[in-house]
């Protein structure tokens, strides 16, 4: 069984975005095993500057990863696929016995240039602008819809 691990930064604030992510980790757990890893936010403050808090809280990222993890960075310069080809992309991996697989969310200013050069993909799931809350509840969503059309599971119509 493939093994993911969500590497993020800060914890869900807001109560109905993190009751979507429990009600799709909880429908996960039938087809992976995961970790998921908050990271401690740097705050930003005028002293100090939008690269610096980008970069620490990259090194905070950085020190969660285990040697030998694949891993995909969402950033909204990434890769964008439809649902059934990211479900391919699961597939793939998961036939490929990667290991574990680590999904890297960055904070509100997103990721270190460190951490997209380190990951081995980067994926994005809009051209539109979303909150690193949001990322966090569409990414479960169509991990979980990857493994119903890879199931043929009538969720995916």
């Amino acid at each position: 069984m493939i093994r993911f691990n969500f590497i993020m930064v800060d914890r869900t604030r807001a109560s109905y975005i993190r009751e979507g992510e429990e009600e799709y980790l909880k429908r996960l757990k039938r087809f992976v095993s995961y970790k998921w890893t908050e990271v401690r936010p740097v705050k930003i403050t005028r002293g100090i500057s939008d690269e610096e808090v980008i970069r620490k809280e990259g090194d905070h990222i950085i020190e969660k990863i285990e040697h030998g993890d694949y891993l995909i960075a969402l950033d909204k310069g990434g890769k964008q696929y439809s649902s059934e080809g990211f479900a391919s992309l699961i597939k793939k991996l998961s036939d490929e016995n990667r290991g574990q697989v680590c999904f890297i969310i960055g904070g509100p200013l997103g990721l270190s240039e460190d951490v997209k050069k380190r990951a081995d993909q980067t994926l994005s799931l809009s051209e539109l602008t979303l909150t690193h809350e949001m990322v966090r509840l569409i990414l479960t969503e169509q991990i979980y819809r990857a493994f119903t059309i890879l199931e043929r599971h009538k969720y995916h119509k």
